[in-house]
């Protein structure tokens, strides 16, 4: 989905009002019960395999470099720019087999609101690869620019792994929590990194389209595959018995 630039406004906009009528989480606090650091930095889940930055992807081209297990990863520097990396596998539990794969990046700037709420506004170059067996078409690439608004955040002290960011979607739903991986954020240049226009957007994705299904094939991508079909299978005999 290629989100116009009015579209992008109106929902930058509609988040700021969200954010302005909801005041609960209170104004930002740096301590042990709110946070134990600031957000400062890049963040990372789960084996810390998905990181920001020139490792991931390269929006030239439209094109990514496949982490060796999923995850997500945000960074965020300290003058309100922002990235996001994310690699992730989505069951089907009426058809095992039919696991689609989603990795996607986007850039732009966030702003740290005064009740505590995070908007992050893309610059438009964002995109995103689907990969599903099942449809019509398998694999294809498409823009990813969309206004995110989190309601919250907390940073704690883990004992063991360092500095936990949560964060709290629009509704108060929580994230998987990520971990600091450094404090100064690994990015991309914090500008437009593509031609962006409808024209030049449709022949990038037409031409990844076909030559990313040979990607999808790499014998990294159907291990992982066949790793999330045989855990999903073994879940649905367990329940079955």
């Amino acid at each position: 989905m290629i989100i116009t630039p009015l579209l992008a406004v109106l929902l930058a906009a509609l988040a700021r009002t969200v954010s302005a009528q909801d005041d609960t989480q209170g104004p930002i606090q740096y301590n042990t019960a709110h946070n134990a650091t600031n957000i400062y930095g890049t963040w990372s889940t789960g084996s810390k395999k998905v990181l920001t930055g020139p490792g991931f992807a390269n929006p030239a081209n439209m094109s990514f470099i496949y982490p060796q297990n999923t995850g997500v990863s945000y960074s965020f520097s300290d003058d309100g720019f922002y990235e996001i990396s994310r690699y992730r596998f989505n069951g089907n539990g009426s058809e095992p087999t039919c696991i689609t794969g989603v990795i996607g990046w986007v850039h732009g700037k966030y702003t740290l609101n005064a009740n505590g709420s995070i908007t992050m506004v893309p610059f438009g170059d964002g995109y995103q690869q689907i990969q599903d067996p099942c449809a019509a078409q398998s694999n294809f690439i498409e823009g990813y620019n969309f206004t995110e608004y989190y309601k919250g955040w907390r940073i704690f002290q883990d004992p063991t792994q360092g500095f936990k960011l949560h964060l709290f979607e629009w509704d108060g739903k929580p994230v998987a929590p990520m971990f600091q991986i450094s404090t100064t954020p690994t990015m991309l240049p914090t500008r437009l990194l593509r031609n962006v226009t409808p024209a030049d957007d449709a022949s990038n994705i037409s031409r990844r389209s076909e030559s990313s299904a040979k990607d999808m094939l790499s014998p990294h991508w159907v291990t992982a595959v066949l790793g999330a079909v045989a855990m999903t299978l073994a879940a649905t005999t367990s329940m079955v018995l």
